[in-house]
């Protein structure tokens, strides 16, 4: 019961994480079914989880950091860890996996209506997994250094690095960090994924699926910009908007059909 009332507290705390795993949730269902949507989330909550709690005991892999355990009582901990924080990597990599296929499969029919899902070499590619840990490393330079300033908005002082780092107080190790967790969770979940087959029909249209994951990419980045700016750092959202403009029109540019069908490995 106490967990249940410290998560049912979490609710009410964070909100906003909750409404973007829901979206991704609904977005996951449809795009992947409901096996493959609760192995992709377990599978990113569990390595996210385990590489939390390993940085805050040895170091490895975001670095040192520590949370101060200033919400205990308020949300749900596992261990020390607040149970928000291993959460949100599953929508965050899902985002970031939905814009790597987004470039990574081939168009078909007028216009940019049709992907091709279906063939497991390449959603299942190297390409998809280095696009996609990108994307997520890309989303976390403008997270992090926001998260940092937590006592500045409602999320809070949850943590802090004993020796921070270049980045607006981010060390580069946690940056790298977030890279092996992409890289390990979805190198697993594609592993898994070999294994079931999966079929699109050839007239079913994906790319509004596969955009329903972008967007919300973009929703998440929008709301981590608008806090950046909202607390006076106008820097960190200059920053992260200039990272992700390329990004942006690269995708606008293949929404639209102009961009070369990616080579198969």
């Amino acid at each position: 019961m106490e967990v249940l009332t410290l998560l049912g507290k979490t609710l009410l705390l964070r909100p906003y994480v909750f409404i973007f795993l829901a979206i991704a949730l609904l977005a996951a269902r449809r795009l992947l079914g409901p096996l493959r949507t609760a192995l992709f989330f377990l599978i990113t909550w569990a390595t996210a989880f385990t590489c939390e709690y390993t940085s805050t005991r040895i170091g490895f892999p975001f670095g040192w950091y520590v949370y101060t355990g200033a919400t205990r009582g308020q949300e749900l901990y596992l261990s020390n860890v607040p149970f928000i924080d291993s959460l949100s990597f599953t929508f965050l990599l899902f985002t970031s996996y939905c814009l790597a296929l987004f470039f990574t499969l081939s168009a078909a029919g007028r216009r940019f209506r049709i992907l091709m899902f279906d063939d497991p070499a390449v959603r299942t590619s190297g390409s998809v997994l280095v696009l996609s840990t990108l994307f997520l490393v890309l989303m976390d330079v403008v997270i992090d250094p926001v998260a940092l300033r937590g006592d500045r908005w409602f999320l809070g002082k949850i943590y802090y690095y004993p020796e921070p780092g270049i980045h607006f107080g981010v060390p580069i190790a946690n940056y790298l960090g977030w890279a092996v967790v992409g890289l390990v969770a979805l190198g697993l979940y594609q592993q898994l994924d070999r294994l079931f087959p999966h079929t699109t029909p050839p007239d079913e249209n994906i790319a509004h699926k596969l955009l329903a994951g972008c967007a919300l990419y973009y929703l998440v980045l929008a709301f981590n910009l608008g806090v950046a700016f909202g607390i006076g750092e106008p820097l960190i959202g200059i920053t992260g908007m200039l990272i992700h403009l390329p990004i942006t029109v690269l995708l606008l540019v293949k929404m639209a059909g102009r961009l070369p069908a990616p080579l198969r490995e």
